[in-house]
C-alpha cells in the first residue's frame, strides 16, 4: 500500500534531526517497516523524495543491511545467534529446533505470516549465550526446548516477557521504536544482571582499576 501523508510527515521529522538529512535514512527505513512490514518500493521512493536522493541510493542501503527485508516479515521476527560462542554453546541446535518447529529456513516467513526466522551472525550478547531475539528483544540462555516454548506461547497469543527489556509486542511495534526510540519502555525489565557484572565485581574485590592516561593534551 502507498505511504501515507502521516508517514511522510514522520519521515520529515526524522530528517530534521540531522545536520545532513540523508543521515536519517536508517531510522526512516525502520519507519517504513513499521507501517509496511517490509521495505517496499513505495517506501524506498518516499525516503528518496524526502531526502532528495535517488531511489537507487535508498535501495543500496536497504539491501546492504540485513535488518531490512524485502518480503513481509509477519507478526514476529525470530533471530538466533549462531556466531562462535553462541554456536559452541548450542546456538545451532536452537536454530535447528526452531526451523523444524516453524517449517522454514534462514530469512524465510512462515506460511501463516506469524513468524520470520533468521540466523544472526552476532547479537552482541555473548555473556548470555546462546541468545535469540524476538522482534529484536533479548531471550538469553536459551535451549532448543525453551526457544520452541517461546514460539509456542507467542503462537497461542500469550504474553511473553523478554529477558532484558519489555514484554514482547510485535515486529512492527519494535521497528517504530527503532525509528523513534523514546517510546517510554526504556525502564521496563532488567537491563543488567549479576552475570553481566561479574567482571566488574571481581575487579572491585581485587582493587583493580583501569590505568590512567599519561597522554598530555
Amino acid at each position: 500500500m502507498a505511504i501515507t501523508e502521516a508517514t511522510r510527515e514522520q519521515m520529515q521529522q526524522l530528517a530534521a534531526r540531522y545536520p545532513q538529512p540523508r543521515s536519517a535514512l536508517l531510522p526512516m527505513l525502520h519507519l517504513v517497516q513499521s507501517v509496511e512490514g517490509e521495505v517496499t518500493t513505495d517506501g524506498i521512493e518516499a525516503c528518496a523524495d524526502v531526502l532528495s536522493i535517488t531511489p537507487a541510493e535508498v535501495k543500496a542501503v536497504s539491501t546492504f543491511y540485513t535488518m531490512y527485508k524485502r518480503k513481509p516479515v509477519g507478526k514476529h521476527h525470530i533471530g538466533v545467534c549462531i556466531n562462535t560462542l553462541c554456536g559452541l554453546l548450542g546456538g545451532d541446535a536452537v536454530y535447528d529446533a526452531l526451523s523444524e518447529r516453524l517449517g522454514v529456513g534462514h530469512d524465510q516467513p512462515t506460511a501463516d505470516g506469524e513468524f520470520w526466522l533468521e540466523r544472526i551472525e552476532c547479537q552482541a550478547a555473548c555473556t548470555h549465550a546462546p541468545v535469540m531475539t524476538v522482534d529484536w528483544e533479548f531471550m538469553d540462555d536459551v535451549t532448543p526446548t525453551s526457544a520452541v516454548d517461546i514460539v509456542d506461547r507467542l503462537a497461542r497469543g500469550e504474553q511473553v516477557a523478554s529477558t532484558r527489556g519489555p514484554v514482547i509486542r510485535d515486529f512492527r511495534a519494535t521497528e517504530h521504536t527503532l525509528a523513534f526510540p523514546l517510546d517510554g519502555l526504556a525502564d521496563e525489565g532488567n537491563p543488567v544482571d549479576a552475570k553481566m557484572l561479574a567482571g566488574l565485581a571481581v575487579a572491585k574485590e581485587r582493587g583493580m582499576s583501569a590505568p590512567t592516561s599519561t597522554k598530555e593534551g
